[in-house]
């Protein structure tokens, strides 16, 4: 994440240096630089949400010979082969060459890229079974794992505050669970009940807290206890993740399948590929903005993305919400704009935690997972 912040500002300068006396100001305000992480954040986050659910829960090819997209191991090979090529782009350009040797034993770096991919799966599978706004509100309860994880890994202590901030923030997702419909649309031609649908998929998005919890907390221990680069983790954790994936793929005979899907329909690879693009980019604004204007005004940014790809999402995709979904989404979203806010103030700290690279996913590491999407802390949460 520094690496990108560093390239996000040289080429900044580089911008700056060919305007005018007039243009430069401009581009030194404040206003307009906090828009542009704003609009790029935002953006690329919400890009990332679209094109997650229209990859997981849209069919592909013509009237007759429609079909779904399957292969979850297949996109998340992809997405971590990507980040992959940025972490070592990024080393390469810093000349940190020292940091292409693991720094710590790589049972460590395959632990975490275990739990990785399990809640990446388990993120994308849940698309299946919920829809996205169920999704991303749940993300937002992530507090809950990380704080249970950072009892008992590293030992932490937390405030009366900290508890009920998660004690809102569950209350606000269940609120929105148990008063309206929560069913993918790719649930309607599965050969089950829609109680049952809705009822595997909140499990999914269970394991995939519990698993991104245990990642994000692991990842802050080794960071910890070897002296490692952002970038260092990032590459062999993804790197694992990647042989992970690729061995999960050709062990359940999808890998062939996946590759003949993507013959038939490339405009699935191009989705797929965007969907990776747009997490890498939007960690450009996010290490600029942590960077340059700290956590707050990235929280805020960050919640508010949140809140808007739910909206898009309900317009885009025609996920009517209810009178009590609606109360349980001002309630989460309340509250994250109060902890952001309280926070600013001086307060206790609430417990770290990863952003929704997805996400991705914001500290735990400044910039981790800004797009939630369960990928290792500071990018590429989504």
């Amino acid at each position: 994440a520094a690496a990108m912040a560093t390239m996000g500002a040289r080429a900044y300068a580089a911008l700056e240096g060919a305007l005018p006396a007039g243009g430069k100001e401009v581009l030194r305000a404040d206003w307009f630089r906090i828009g542009v992480c704003t609009v790029g954040i935002v953006g690329c986050l919400m890009s990332y949400g679209v094109l997650q659910e229209r990859v997981m829960t849209r069919p592909y090819g013509e009237e007759g010979e429609l079909e779904f997209f399957t292969y979850t191991l297949f996109l998340v090979l992809l997405n971590r082969l990507m980040t992959c090529s940025v972490a070592a782009g990024t080393l390469a350009i810093e000349g940190q060459w020292a940091q292409f040797r693991p720094v710590a034993p790589l049972w460590t770096y395959a632990a975490v890229s275990v739990s990785n991919v399990v809640a990446t799966t388990c993120q994308y599978e849940a698309l299946k079974y919920v829809s996205f706004p169920v999704q991303t509100l749940a993300k937002c309860a992530k507090m809950v794992p990380v704080m249970v994880w950072g009892t008992f890994i590293m030992a932490k202590r937390y405030t009366s505050r900290d508890y009920l901030i998660a004690t809102l923030v569950a209350v606000g997702c269940t609120l929105f669970i148990l008063t309206g419909e929560i069913k993918s649309s790719a649930a309607a031609n599965m050969a089950m009940s829609a109680s049952l649908s809705s009822l595997f998929g909140v499990l999914l998005m269970c394991g995939y807290l519990g698993f991104d919890g245990f990642t994000s907390t692991f990842q802050e221990k080794l960071f910890k206890g070897h002296q490692m680069s952002m970038q260092n983790q990032i590459m062999y954790v993804t790197l694992c993740s990647a042989g992970f994936s690729l061995f999960g793929l050709v062990t359940s005979g999808q890998l062939l399948a996946g590759l003949r899907f993507i013959g038939r329909h490339p405009d699935c690879l191009g989705n797929m590929l965007l969907l990776s693009l747009s997490t890498t980019i939007g960690q450009f604004f996010i290490s600029f903005t942590i960077k340059n204007y700290g956590a707050l005004i990235f929280a805020t940014i960050m919640t508010t993305r949140q809140f808007l790809s739910i909206l898009l999402s309900c317009v885009l995709f025609l996920h009517p919400l209810s009178a009590g979904q609606w109360v349980g989404t001002i309630i989460v979203f309340a509250t994250l704009y109060y902890r952001a806010f309280a926070k600013s103030k001086g307060k206790n700290d609430p417990p770290a935690e990863p952003k929704d690279v997805e996400g991705g996913k914001e500290p735990l590491l400044p910039a981790s997972n800004p797009a939630g999407d369960g990928q290792p802390a500071a990018q590429g949460q989504a």
